[in-house]
């Protein structure tokens, strides 16, 4: 049995094919269109799928969408209705859209659908629609290591819901808990990405990574006006402080007199102010999520945690629930956000509305994350044959450790092999690597490759038996989802004048052994690595560890800023040719600069 899943129209579209419960393919449309976040329909992305299964159109058992559309139209006329006559021309600039495009979204779906296979007939189409946040919760528990968890699942909005949390077993998965819109922890952290001047839904990560930089001195006044938290994590947020209800941007009035300042504008400079409005609302949404877990775990005694949605890729708060909330085990979905909601339809109408059995083996079924398009050497070769590029073909026997002597010697690498992750994390097969050792490391990545905000840190990729030796971390974390504190042992001491500097500062400070992954509290974004599940990166990590000691690489994703990571080899060359990236595997094949 064949299952399609698609998720698209809002942020970030992709598409998904099963076989039965097994992942054949998955992948983002932005990987394909090269437009960040792309939200069109997932035309390439399911051309990509069908082609991976070697099967057509025709063969699919079931197609399904990630939400439901005429809740979702529901929602709006209600709250436009609530809220009137405010936001009268935010009404009438969506309504058009929706009466024309979104109001008939079936029909629309079926004329997609009919472009990819002319020969078709659509109405012998089986296009089911499941709730968003059951595709969230199902893209939670289905493919996860467990027979039974608690799921919370945490966004923006679907339909109505803005948080929620199940109870699933075996197959099936049964909702106790839920918060309405407009009240959401995924559009308060989004209102203080707007009012940091970043880009909603976009750049939430930038809050999240500007955060240590500044103290929580906002999180009492953030508690006390605008949003209302109970013992449990339940919350209401005061909506005089924002707009997104009824207006064209995410805060009112209210909020920019509540903090005493207008919303920063993009090219503004960067102040402790905005630091401190970071740290606040990342403690803030870091405690409610503990509260909120907690609760769940003591309410129903079950000690496994599944997670989806976008505000469990905040992986600060991710690491504080796994610590503090009394679960022994979480399980984040990769691709948490709108994406995987093309995953998690797909297992819904496979486990919930086919009624098929599950069964586990204490693995979970997400392959880690690789299951996007991968090339073939011949191919690559022709490829950089025709674009007259000078490159070597390296020998299995010396691959990893030639690879691991450049990384040593300083240089950047980016490094492309096999099946391209699904998700937003490059994992080791779209990644640019690099010497953790470095001081400079974190500078030249940012300011020479990446070309973004020096304030942002990188990830450790590191061996899964050395991640307890270099971090408080007690757990794997495949995915780089879990933050955790550099061990002291590990730490370099500072004396009390650089302890008491502020701001950017703090970035020239060397805190640590491997200061290119150590942020300025010391902590981390991890990915454990295992020699069985990711056996290609984890040679190459353990071939560098031979060389230096050191079993930790760089890894960020194979992109610049505010494009998406490489897919093709053709996009991989442009990276490499347009940035400070030194050395570009790709493949078999090594490519230098002069």
């Amino acid at each position: 049995m064949y299952i399609l899943g698609i998720s698209a129209y809002f942020h970030d579209s992709a598409a998904c094919l099963l076989h039965n419960d097994h992942i054949i393919a998955a992948a983002q449309e932005e990987r394909f269109t090269r437009k960040k976040n792309d939200e069109r329909f997932p035309y390439q992305a399911i051309k990509y799928c069908l082609d991976e299964a070697g099967i057509k159109l025709s063969e699919i058992d079931h197609i399904v969408f990630y939400e439901k559309p005429f809740l979702k139209f529901e929602r709006l006329l209600e709250t436009y209705l609530a809220f009137a006559p405010l936001g009268f021309v935010s009404f009438i600039k969506s309504m058009p859209v929706w009466l024309k495009e979104k109001f008939f979204l079936k029909k629309k779906i079926l004329r997609e659908l009919k472009s990819i296979d002319n020969a078709i007939d659509v109405k012998a189409i089986d296009l089911l629609f499941v709730q968003h946040h059951l595709s969230h919760a199902a893209s939670a528990f289905y493919p996860s290591p467990f027979d039974k968890a608690i799921i919370l699942t945490a966004d923006g909005v679907g339909e109505w819901v803005t948080t929620s949390a199940g109870i699933a077993e075996g197959s099936k998965i049964t909702f106790v808990k839920e918060i309405k819109f407009p009240h959401s922890l995924g559009l308060l952290y989004s209102a203080f990405t707007y009012y940091l001047g970043f880009k909603v839904n976009v750049d939430e990560y930038k809050v999240m990574g500007l955060a240590p930089y500044g103290e929580p001195v906002y999180a009492d006044l953030i508690l006390q006006h605008i949003v209302d938290v109970k013992e449990d994590g339940s919350f209401r947020l005061d909506m005089r402080y924002f707009n997104y209800c009824t207006g064209l941007t995410m805060t009112s009035g209210a909020f920019d007199k509540l903090f005493g300042q207008a919303s920063r504008k993009p090219k503004d400079e960067i102040t402790q102010f905005h630091m401190d409005m970071a740290r606040s609302i990342q403690l803030v949404i870091e405690n409610i999520l503990v509260k909120i877990t907690t609760g769940l775990h003591q309410e129903y005694q079950i000690d496994n945690l599944c997670m989806a949605g976008g505000v469990a890729l905040n992986c600060v708060a991710n690491g504080k629930i796994l610590r503090e909330s009394g679960f022994k085990n979480v399980w984040i979905q990769p691709a948490a956000g709108d994406a995987g909601g093309a995953l998690g339809a797909a297992y819904a109408v496979y486990f919930d509305h086919l009624n098929n059995s599950r069964g586990t083996n204490g693995h979970d079924k997400m392959q880690n994350a690789l299951l996007g398009p991968w090339y073939k050497s011949d191919d690559i070769r022709a490829y950089l044959e025709s674009e007259n590029l000078q490159f070597e073909e390296l020998p299995k026997e010396v691959y990893y450790n030639t690879i691991a002597q450049y990384i040593a010697q300083g240089n950047v690498v980016g490094y492309f092999k096999g099946r391209m992750e699904f998700g937003p994390r490059a994992l080791g097969a779209r990644s640019i690597v690099a010497d953790p050792r470095k001081a400079n490391m974190q500078s030249v990545l940012n300011q020479k490759i990446k070309f973004r905000e020096s304030f942002r840190p990188f990830a450790p990729a590191v061996m899964e038996e050395f991640a307890s030796v270099y971090f408080d971390i007690d757990t794997s974390s495949p995915y780089m989802l879990q933050v955790a504190n550099i061990k002291e042992v590990q730490r370099v001491s500072l004396n009390k004048e650089t302890v008491q500097i502020q701001g950017f500062k703090k970035l020239g400070l060397e805190r640590s052994v491997i200061p290119a992954v150590t942020h300025v509290d010391y902590s981390a974004r991890i990915q454990t690595v295992n020699k069985t599940e990711h056996a290609d990166f984890y040679k190459l990590i353990e071939a560098f560890y031979k060389i230096t000691g050191c079993p930790i690489l760089v890894n960020t994703s194979f992109n610049r800023m505010d494009e998406p990571i490489v897919n093709k080899p053709a996009e991989a060359v442009a990276c490499f040719m347009n940035t400070g990236i030194d050395i570009l595997i790709i493949e078999n094949f090594i490519i230098k600069k002069p």
